[in-house]
């Protein structure tokens, strides 16, 4: 377990690469369009405000409650809200998620490094040894793929910049309901929410600050500069793809440990452990139902964050949180509440309408 001062860092910096990478690789592949439209980044920056900061508090606040990990922790949450024990199948699904978002960003960004670095070479056969480095990355030092991470995300946007790049003029278009999903995974699945990052690499933190804000307000501005750092960024020439495939690679790696060390605190068998982690990362060398994991992966997302929401908005018990986030003024209190109870719900709902409406 990392110390304080390693966390304090750790969680900004993970949520600023991590959101940067998923946008950048993931995106693309969900046919998340976003070309400079501004309509659809003021959509985003809503989303932010009124999706991703009230669940990015109710990740620390439940790190908070809980002082163990996701998988771990909801055992005690569901004892402590006199809740049905199958709340916690949203841990499961959070922890298996997360290798396979990380077999879908290996998956994309081999298909841009096939065809700007190693031409001639089969996007799959590219596909497979990423995955297999980043399986044995994961074993490394959680300080290490943070720096080889970072590093790789740096470079990928200065050699964007200096790649002569033409970037299209910003331009206001027509606001479509699709988008409203588009926002909505960026704001959420795109920065890793829902999912028990932040709440596992903030946990050290979260126990000895008294007020979560201290913990939640610089991942939720990292997050905002991830994306933001991604609307002046492209994929046009080998230098930007070569730092992005490194970056993916290790980002990859240290999604992977987080998930393995969720399901080792579970007491998990070494076996299986590794098994869950393999099996779900190379499903993307099925060629024939990548287009389908495409979708799986938005709505398992949206489905993860909306069980969270219902279930700290709904399920627990109020002054568990209240004492948890520690706001100094009830008011503060009172407008997360009514953001996870009933605004993120309806909105994730809407999302996820927004997808299927998609594929009809």
């Amino acid at each position: 377990m990392q110390d304080n001062a390693m966390s304090r860092w750790l969680s900004p910096l993970m949520a600023f690469c991590l959101s940067f990478i998923i946008i950048a690789t993931v995106a693309p592949i969900v046919g998340i369009q976003t070309e400079r439209q501004l309509d659809f980044w003021l959509l985003w920056l809503g989303t932010m405000l009124v999706l991703a900061l009230p669940i990015c508090y109710l990740e620390i606040a439940l790190a908070k409650r809980s002082k163990t990990t996701a998988l771990n922790a909801l055992s005690n949450l569901t004892r402590d809200a006199d809740a049905s024990p199958r709340w916690r199948l949203v841990g499961w699904m959070a922890v298996v998620f997360i290798p396979f978002l990380a077999g879908a960003m290996l998956f994309s960004v081999s298909q841009y490094s096939a065809q700007w670095v190693v031409q001639g070479v089969a996007p799959q056969y590219l596909f497979v040894g990423s995955a297999v480095a980043a399986v044995i990355l994961s074993l490394a030092p959680r300080m290490i793929l943070a720096l080889i991470t970072a590093v790789g995300v740096i470079a990928a946007l200065i050699f964007s910049q200096v790649s002569g790049t033409a970037f299209p003029a910003w331009q206001m278009t027509a606001l479509e309901f699709s988008e409203w999903g588009s926002a909505t995974v960026l704001a959420l699945v795109a920065s890793g929410l829902g999912l028990g990052l932040y709440w596992q690499t903030s946990l050290v933190q979260a126990k000895q600050d008294t007020a979560a804000s201290k913990t939640v307000l610089p991942i939720w501005v990292a997050q905002l500069l991830a994306v933001l750092a991604f609307a002046y960024f492209a994929l046009v020439a080998q230098l930007p793809v070569i730092a992005l495939l490194v970056a993916t690679v290790a980002g990859a790696a240290l999604l992977l440990q987080l998930a393995r060390e969720q399901l080792a605190q579970r007491q998990m068998i070494v076996a299986v452990q590794w098994a869950i982690i393999v099996a779900t990362v190379l499903v993307w060398t099925i060629p024939e139902i990548t287009p389908v994991f495409h979708i799986v992966l938005v709505l398992w997302g949206l489905v993860i964050c909306l069980i969270y929401a219902i279930f700290a908005g709904w399920i627990m018990k109020i002054s568990h949180l209240r004492k948890a986030m520690n706001f100094s003024n009830e008011l503060f209190y009172n407008i997360w509440r009514i953001a996870v109870r009933i605004v993120l719900p309806l909105a994730i709902i809407l999302a996820i309408v927004s997808v299927l409406g998609q594929l009809i």
